[in-house]
């Protein structure tokens, strides 16, 4: 999941970046598009380079294989992957319209392009002894890539938005090497306290002459809890016994705001408001999990 959120992060700092040059020189609509074709491709390079040294260079490499690691963490990872494809298809869908293209080629082809990333991720995973490419993960990316595109070719908008939300856990005191020794590397390894929206836009549903409000959505969430280990508990870590937790999935219903909706007169604040529409702001919420049956949350993160 790190891996994921340093790709969705990383683009959208330089795609905005990238966008403000060619904005600032005023460039013709040809040099505009050649600009942002070549800044793309150094970007790709750079990103896919950075990566490598970062979660590759230091670990044994080994022939192109897969790994089946589709019924570990309840699945979580592969919301995870779904969610950034999705997230990084929106991004290169408005890095192209921004810069001119025509409608279906920024659909297509900038919408494609968190299959494009993480189908890398997944061929250097595939050559990694530690790791191993996933046809879960690919299924995934596949998914929030289509939910991008089908929704921008049947509505030219995006309804129905897949978002990210987390909150700490008591799991990586546990087993810290494995869920995150500090709270940033818990945001990205620790699934326990990930949660993973549908987030519903219910103005774009309603009639044109509808006051309810743009920027009100609802969320449907899928979260799991008492996972110390990715397919099962261990009984003991370090020698030491472990506490039993009861592993399970968690439902949810809360209330959101479409950030995307929300217009201010600065430009710069606009696009950061867009960019962290991945996340799910905090509501009061709804959980159904079979252990516990309905649970009220006052303010679920």
């Amino acid at each position: 999941m790190k891996k994921l959120i340093f790709i969705l992060l990383f683009l959208s700092i330089t795609l905005h970046q990238t966008a403000q040059v060619i904005d600032t020189k005023e460039l013709s609509d040809k040099r505009r598009l050649n600009f942002f074709l070549v800044s793309s491709g150094v970007l790709y390079a750079g990103s896919m380079t950075g990566l490598y040294y970062l979660w590759y260079k230091d670990y044994p490499q080994s022939r192109f294989h897969f790994f089946n690691d589709n019924k570990e963490w309840f699945q979580m990872d592969k919301l995870g992957h779904a969610t950034t494809a999705y997230q990084i298809g929106r991004i290169g869908y408005d890095a192209m319209s921004f810069n001119g293209y025509k409608e279906k080629h920024a659909v297509w082809i900038g919408g494609s392009l968190g299959f494009v990333y993480l189908t890398a991720i997944e061929v250097l995973d595939g050559f990694s002894a530690e790791w191993g490419a996933s046809t879960g993960d690919l299924i995934a990316n596949t998914l929030g890539t289509s939910l991008f595109i089908s929704q921008q070719l049947l509505w030219n908008e995006q309804r129905i938005s897949l978002k990210y939300s987390f909150h700490t856990t008591q799991y990586p005191s546990y087993r810290d090497d494995l869920l995150g020794k500090n709270k940033l590397t818990q945001a990205l390894k620790d699934y326990n306290g990930q949660t993973y929206w549908a987030s519903v836009n219910i103005k774009s549903f309603l009639s044109h002459e509808s006051r309810f409000p743009s920027w009100l959505n609802i969320a449907f969430g899928h979260s799991a809890d008492g996972m110390t280990g990715a397919m099962t508990n261990p009984a003991e870590v370090d020698g030491l016994p472990a506490p039993h937790f009861d592993r399970h999935r968690q439902w949810l219903i809360s209330a959101d705001i479409d950030l995307s909706k929300i217009t201010t007169r600065n430009t710069t604040l606009n696009y950061i408001l867009k960019t962290l529409n991945f996340i799910k702001i905090p509501f009061p919420a709804i959980e159904y999990n079979r252990y516990d049956g309905l649970r009220f949350h006052p303010l679920y993160l």
